[in-house]
């Protein structure tokens, strides 16, 4: 066996996709200890390869941190996108929030990205675009609301639930209830003007 043949012998393990292999790990590191646990050493050691592996693909943590929140709002747009309406909007919002928490953390922290980053504003703008659309087929200027604030009361529904639940705050309140059905119940007290489906 040659040298070079022996060196690769050796090697712990080979990623076909090394970048997804790094996310995947960083997004186990901040569900179970949040982003200030992240350490591109410390990936590279979860994932096998050496500590400038990492870099390799995002440069540094905020890079790191800049392709989660990227990925997550892709993800929040097109589960928003195919909502039947604004209380399914919501409720996809919700839903989003339990089952990518690490995402969902980091989107919404912006000391911790790279604000300008290009793929991070074009998914944010789709994942807008998704929630702007969702109210727009409520028609609130028909109500006597301004659309631009129907959003932000929308938003921030789905945005205070989803954040109370991930932190616990709302155990006590549900109970055992399903949340996503919780949801669906305040959204529709609150937006009662809402048609069943958009057109």
């Amino acid at each position: 066996m040659s040298p070079a043949q022996q060196s690769s012998a050796r090697r712990p393990y080979h990623h076909g996709d090394l970048r997804r292999a790094i996310l995947t790990a960083a997004l186990d590191v901040i569900a179970a200890d949040g982003p200030s646990a992240l350490s591109l050493r410390d990936l590279a050691r979860r994932a096998g390869v050496s500590h400038a592996a990492p870099a390799h693909h995002f440069k540094d943590r905020t890079g790191l941190l800049t392709a989660i929140a990227a990925e997550g709002f892709g993800l929040l747009a097109t589960a928003v996108i195919e909502a039947s309406d604004l209380r399914d909007a919501g409720v996809r919002y919700v839903r989003f929030a339990r089952e990518h928490p690490a995402h969902f953390q980091v989107m919404f922290t912006p000391e911790l990205l790279r604000t300008g980053d290009l793929e991070l504003t074009t998914a944010r703008a789709l994942a807008g675009d998704a929630l702007s659309g969702a109210v727009a087929a409520l028609r609130p200027e028909g109500l006597g609301i301004d659309t631009r604030l129907a959003g932000v009361a929308a938003w921030s529904l789905a945005h205070g639930f989803a954040t109370l639940l991930l932190g616990h705050n709302l155990d006590g309140p549900i109970g055992d209830k399903d949340p996503e059905e919780v949801f669906r119940t305040l959204a529709t007290t609150l937006f009662r003007g809402e048609p069943t489906s958009r057109p």
